[in-house]
């Protein structure tokens, strides 16, 4: 692979890809060779043809990861964590080609793609250091007769399955645990972007990971494939990131089996600014987290609750800022915002304008899709937005900021804590205090205290309620592909 920086030389690294399915450290043709297309959303070019795998092809996958997993188990952490450091290195070293690649398929800017790759090499390097840090536990009885042993070991083979929005760092994210824990794997990527997931097997294959430790079935029909895998009796554990519709399917599908779960679903960020908060860091902050990735992330700002008295003074400055980005194909130079992922997103969003419109919100900027080809919609701030509007309760994954009025704290925590969703809130305040107590009070599973940006490697990711469960990342992250086990021994 050679460095690239163009649309063009985007081509050259994809057509060195290979494409098909990978069963057990080998690369092979879907069955009866069938293939899906993989687009542009820039320019509805198509990028590759991608092996588009079946339930017989699913079945193969599931297979070989089963027969795998014991030698797997017992490989020395050591050599478990080598290999995602040779990983991690290959990553960083191709970062130009990944990025370009990613932004090819999915749309981001390319500045944003290479912020991705490396956001996603960390979770193989972290986790290459968890690996050899697997501990257990050793004490005596109450009564002291016996002594008590316990150890971690690997939960089995693991489903896995990744959206299109991050196709890079939610790959990682989750074979980073699976490969340290000894767990192996059965990999779906998004059938929209699976190119970047498939750059990323190569890699893995060129670190040294052993035969059918990870197997990759890309496929245009997720449930045929993924709904084998559950209903196998080998998988002992499914870690989903996608739609809170789609993880209750999931979830449902593993109670058959009795399978651990983790679950990173859908969130309705909202985004506080208090009355003492510091505007202009609010705005970057806001800037941040609505506009990562087009506003399409699970942890986006989706609604900006401001106090009455500085609510005309923040929305007229991320209105400002919103309004200077450059909107076009992430491979063009000066690219801000990039398209969003297909028709069907760029309808939803453009759906929830008109909606908010209807309700009597007041277009500041942005607001209605450009002519011409690509999936394209502009920055948009939205004022005077009522709470009913459609946009207030759903994921709205588009660069759609809803600015809504508040009056004292109460009805902040109120106004955010009134969604089935509990992934992530934003909070902006120069007092303590305040911090404090609002942040203990919001339903969510992480909360940015002015900052924009939750997501680390280092750090717990995941949500309550309707948002998911279970953690990624952090020193807790590998233990969602660890079990206990415990011997009693007489003294």
């Amino acid at each position: 692979m050679t460095l690239t920086t163009t649309a063009r030389d985007a081509q050259t690294v994809i057509a060195g890809l290979r494409t098909g399915l990978y069963l057990k450290n080998e690369w092979i043709d879907a069955e009866g060779g069938k293939t899906f297309t993989v687009e542009n959303p820039a320019t509805g070019e198509v990028l590759a043809h991608v092996a588009d795998g079946s339930p017989a092809d699913a079945d193969r996958a599931i297979a070989a990861a089963g027969a795998a997993q014991s030698d797997w188990a017992k490989t020395p952490p050591r050599q478990r964590s080598e290999i995602l450091r040779r990983a991690y290195d290959l990553i960083i070293e191709r970062t130009d080609d990944l990025a370009a690649i990613m932004t090819a398929e999915m749309g981001k800017p390319l500045a944003e793609a290479r912020g991705e790759v490396a956001y996603a090499a960390e979770f193989f390097r972290w986790f290459s250091e968890e690996a050899v840090r697997i501990s257990g536990d050793y004490t005596t009885t109450g009564d002291g007769k016996n002594r008590i042993l316990v150890t971690r070991v690997p939960v089995g083979p693991c489903v896995l399955v990744t959206p299109w929005n991050f196709p890079l760092a939610m790959g990682t994210r989750k074979i980073g645990p699976a490969v340290a824990a000894g767990c192996t794997m059965v990999f779906k990527p998004a059938a929209q972007t699976p190119l970047t997931s498939l750059a990323l097997v190569q890699i893995l294959h060129e670190a040294g990971l052993p035969k059918g430790v990870l197997n990759v079935v890309t496929t245009s029909k997720a449930s045929s494939v993924v709904g084998v895998w559950m209903k196998s009796g080998i998988a002992r554990k499914v870690s989903f990131t996608g739609s809170t519709e789609v993880g209750k399917i999931l979830l449902t599908q593993a109670a058959e089996n009795v399978m651990r779960s983790s679950m990173e679903l859908g969130g309705n960020a909202p985004f506080i600014v208090c009355a003492d908060a510091d505007i202009d860091r609010a705005v970057d902050g806001a800037m941040m987290a609505k506009l990562r990735n087009m506003g399409e992330a699970c942890t986006a700002a989706n609604r900006f609750l401001v106090h009455r008295s500085v609510a005309a003074e923040f929305t007229e400055k991320l209105s400002a800022r919103m309004s200077a980005l450059q909107v076009g194909d992430g491979a063009a130079p000066g690219t801000d915002i990039g398209p969003l992922i297909d028709a069907a997103g760029l309808d939803k969003v453009q759906d929830f304008v008109d909606d908010a419109v209807r309700r009597g919100a007041k277009i500041v900027v942005g607001g209605s899709r450009p002519e011409g080809p690509g999936y394209f919609y502009p920055p948009t701030v939205l004022a005077d937005v009522s709470p009913d509007s459609t946009l207030m309760g759903a994921e709205i994954f588009g660069p759609v900021a809803p600015v809504v009025v508040f009056d004292d704290d109460d009805e902040a925590i109120a106004l955010a804590n009134d969604t089935e969703w509990g992934l992530v809130g934003y909070l902006f305040t120069q007092d303590i205090d305040r911090a404090l107590r609002l942040g203990d009070e919001l339903e969510v599973g992480m909360v940015g205290l002015n900052t924009g940006l939750v997501s680390n490697p280092a750090a717990p990711f995941g949500g309550v309620k309707q948002s998911g469960l279970g953690r990624e990342g952090g020193k807790v992250g590998i233990d969602e592909f660890l079990e206990y086990k415990y011997l009693a021994i007489p003294r």
